[in-house]
């Protein structure tokens, strides 16, 4: 992230992060605050990299179109149960 409160991803995907900080009672930050939709296009954005990674790295036959939704649907409900 650079400092004036754009999220680079690469080079070409820019995202403008709108922060509120939380301070303490000696006015020093403790966390960050953004809006919902923001966070969820970072979780967006981290977990399609995670995903490109992640298939870079497998060396074993390509899922159909529908065997991926199913094993990616499978995945998501296993972490949602955790």
């Amino acid at each position: 992230m650079n400092t004036n409160g754009f999220l680079q991803i690469g080079v070409i995907k820019m995202l403008e992060v709108h922060k509120n900080y939380v301070l303490d009672e000696n006015q020093q930050p403790i966390a960050v605050q953004i809006p919902i939709a923001e966070f969820e296009k970072i979780e967006e954005i981290i977990e399609d990299y995670g995903l490109a990674k992640l298939m870079e790295e497998v060396e074993e036959e390509p899922l159909s179109k529908d065997e991926a939704i199913k094993y990616y649907q499978s995945l998501k409900d296993k972490n949602v149960a955790s």
